[in-house]
Formats: C-alpha cells, structure tokens, sequence
C-alpha cells in the first residue's frame, strides 16, 4: 500500500461521509485541521449529528457536480466505487486521487504504537472501553471505534500519545492494512458470506493479522473458544487468554449481577486482582472488560485507574441502548446483526428483565448474510417471548437475494411455533405496536439497518 503524506493535504472530500467507519477518520483529519466536505444519501443516521457537531458541510445525494476541483484527496467509504457511485466513477476519470478510507486509517495507526480489537463480536465496545481506560490514565490515546462512545459525543478521540486504538473491521479483509503492536481477539465465528466463500478464508484474514504481530508485540485473546485458540497459536509475541475457563490466564470468577450492574473477580495465574464492575450488561461484556484488563497488565498500567475506568464507562450507541418509554414499555436498540449477537443481548435482556415480555423487533442485514446464516438466525430468539421481523435491509451492498424475511419467520415458528411474525416495514411495526404495549413489555429493536427508527417512533416525546 502506498503511504500518503497527510502533512501535504489540506482539503479532503468523502463520498459516504455518513458511514460508520468514515466518520471516525473523518473526526480524526477534522482534528488535524484538515478542510472536510462530502456526500452521502439523504437516510439519516446518528452520524447525521456528528457531522453537524463538527460543523462539517455535506450534500445528500450523489452527483459529479458535488465533486470539488481543489481537493487534494477523495476519501470514499467501504461501499462505494466506481462502479456503483457516479461520484468515484468521475473522481477516477479526473484523474483525482480517490482513497479507501481504511488506507488512511492505516497510515495514521502503523507510524503509532497501535492496538487493534478484531473479532466477530464486541469490537465497538472493547476498543471503546480501552481506549476510555487508556484515557482515564492519563495515557492520551488516538483512538477509532465504530460506533458512537457516548462519553465522548463521537466516535473517535485525537490524543498526542505513542498510543492509538481501533476496532478493526475483517470486512473486505481490511485487516491486511494493519500492523498492530498488540491485538485483543474477542471471537470468531463466520460472518461476511458476501466476502468470505467459507469460515476458512474468513478464519485465515485473522491467522495473517495475528501473524503480524511482532515478537515484542501482545495477544489478548478469548481463551472459551476454539476458533480463537486455534488462531492465537499464529502469535509470535505474548499470548493471554481470558475467559470464564479455569484454563484462561485471566479467569473472571464470582459474577454477580445486582441492580444492574455486573461484578466480577479477575484471578491473573491464580492471584486476584481484586473486584471490577461495569454498568453494560450482559456476560459478554464482562468478557469485553476481562480484555481490557489483560491489556492494561500488558501496557503495565495502574489496575486501579482501569477498575475506575470500566465502571464509569457508558458504553456505545446501539449497543442495548435505552431510548425511551411507550405506555410504560421500555424500548431498547442494540446493534446485533450476527446469531450470536442477537442471542447474547436477548438472554441479557431476560437476566435483567425476567419477569417482562421480551418483544424483538428485527431488522435483518444483508442478504447473503441472512442466507448463508439462516438456521442460526432462526434459533438465536431464545430470549425474546415476541419477534417481529421487517424485510431485509440490503445495504449499498446488495439489492436482492435467494432468502427473504417471510423464509427466516417461517425457520423461526417451526423451531419456537407462532413465536414470530413478518411486518415488512418500518411504519407498520410502529402502528402494530403503539397501542399494544405496556408496563409488561420490553421492546428491544436489533440489528445493523435502521430498525431502530421503530423505537424512535415509538418514543413518548
């Protein structure tokens, strides 16, 4: 890949400058003083307010004429190129210099001392809760989540420290782009079927990434499982497990759960570390804290400043997050898109709220990922006493394929019968449910699209 010279570029424009994943890089050259202006669709999304914060212009709706001709770099997001963007198709065709945003991430993360979270599952959470923790000890780090850290109004922090950390996204293996110095691995099942034909290609991104890692360099990795046992053993440096397993070097021991708030015992080769707490629910995220716990021992930070940390830390957008009420029914949004996510926030949701109806709402996302997917899908609701599943969300990705929302209700109701039900879109979940729920029900809308506009609507203003 060839490095670009950021110091030389003044002005950058972003075609997708709504995207998750840009937005970060975008906060991150805004921080430098870089000119920022771009485009993207008129659907809103929480990266809409962001942008605003910045005071960063943008047109929605794409079109040549949007292109500037004095930018000195076109940033273009993961799901546009030429061939389906008149934008990049115009820029190349000039001659400009058109860039994947991942490129430029890469060049701001490998000159620093950078620590990459990867993994099918918790990668928002974990890289947000290290960085918080880095943070909080006074350490200031560069960091690059995806997804919006509510402590921080945005998805990313500009610190003027050797330390740098991102979530790093196995999408289109932009893990090739990376050169960590240490890596949490939080999980690993198959994900992306548009991408990866098997888990054996998608299995390998990881096992190169890991590979990378130099020999003074570290691992943190989920010891539960053996994909990710499998792929540790591709690490030159230091390895550590963590895990519930009595075999982990960090085992969390004495989990409770009281008001709300998880609290755990980490034991590091049989010593105790004493009693850390966090306010995100679900097992998960002790796990996701247990990583952060590694990682700090690693960079041989004070334990207490992490334990202060993790129990302050808010948390993610999207990621069980508590938008409002509706006839006294909680309505909750949470960003699975995978089985496993989507069962862990469930189950989670029933630990906190036993005595509730679980009522999910889900938006699935991509077609290939719902087909190559669907058996798991169908038997990820355990937690959920009602779902509701609106029609597929494509994405800029794909428009159409082999499965549909009414085969997933079907797969759904032959495992659990009459559990689920097919309502196609948005505005007709919301009539359905607005005078439906009440003080009994918990509403939990899931998943990567924009379902999450059914609890917006929802929302007793």
């Amino acid at each position: 890949m060839e490095s670009i010279n950021l110091d030389k570029v003044k002005k950058v424009y972003v075609i997708g400058i709504k995207g998750s994943g840009v937005i970060a890089v975008v906060e991150i050259l805004h921080a430098m003083g870089k000119e920022i202006t771009g485009s993207d669709t008129e659907e809103k999304f929480f990266t809409d307010e962001i942008l605003q914060k910045l005071g960063i212009n943008y047109t929605e709706g794409f079109s040549v004429d949007n292109l500037p001709r004095d930018a000195d770099l076109i940033l273009r997001a993961a799901s546009y190129n030429e061939e389906n963007n008149v934008e990049v198709a115009e820029a190349k065709r000039r001659g400009l210099k058109v860039v994947y945003y991942p490129e430029i991430l890469a060049d701001l993360f490998n000159e620093k001392y950078g620590v990459a979270v990867c993994g099918t599952h918790g990668k928002t959470t974990t890289s947000a809760m290290l960085a918080t923790v880095l943070k909080k000890a006074g350490k200031d780090p560069t960091a690059v989540i995806g997804g919006r850290v509510r402590q921080w109004g945005g998805n990313a922090i500009f610190g003027e420290s050797e330390y740098f950390v991102i979530e790093a996204d196995e999408y289109q293996n932009k893990l090739a782009l990376y050169e960590p110095k240490g890596v949490i691995l939080t999980s690993l099942e198959f994900d992306h079927p548009d991408f990866y034909p098997t888990l054996e290609a998608y299995k390998k991104s990881f096992a190169d990434f890991i590979g990378k890692i130099p020999q003074t360099g570290f691992l943190i990795a989920w010891g539960d499982s053996v994909n990710t046992d499998e792929i540790a053993k591709k690490c030159s440096g230091k390895v550590l497990t963590y895990g519930f397993g009595k075999e982990n070097d960090l085992v969390i021991e004495n989990y409770s759960l009281i008001a709300q708030i998880q609290k755990f015992e980490i034991f590091f080769s049989g010593e105790s570390w004493g009693f850390f707490e966090t306010k995100l629910v679900g097992k998960h995220n002790a796990l996701n804290a247990a990583a952060v716990i590694g990682t700090c021992h690693q960079l041989g930070l004070d334990l207490d400043a992490a334990r202060e940390a993790l129990f302050s830390f808010e948390g993610t957008t999207r990621r069980f997050e508590l938008i409002g009420e509706r006839n006294g029914a909680k309505l909750i949004d949470d960003y699975g898109h995978h089985p496993e996510e989507i069962n862990l926030t469930l189950k989670a949701a029933k630990e906190i709220y036993p005595d509730k109806n679980i009522i999910a709402v889900f938006h699935p996302h991509s077609y290939s990922r719902t087909e190559a997917l669907l058996h798991d899908f169908a038997q990820s609701f355990d937690g959920a006493d009602q779902v509701i599943v609106l029609d597929i969300y494509g994405s800029a990705r794909e428009n159409s394929g082999k499965v549909s929302s009414s085969d997933l209700v079907n797969l759904i109701n032959k495992y659990n019968r009459d559990k689920a039900e097919y309502i196609a879109t948005i505005d007709e979940v919301v009539e359905y449910l607005q005078d439906k729920i009440g003080p009994d029900d918990i509403v939990i809308t899931i998943g990567a699209g924009n379902g999450w506009e059914v609890a917006e609507k929802l929302k007793e203003k």
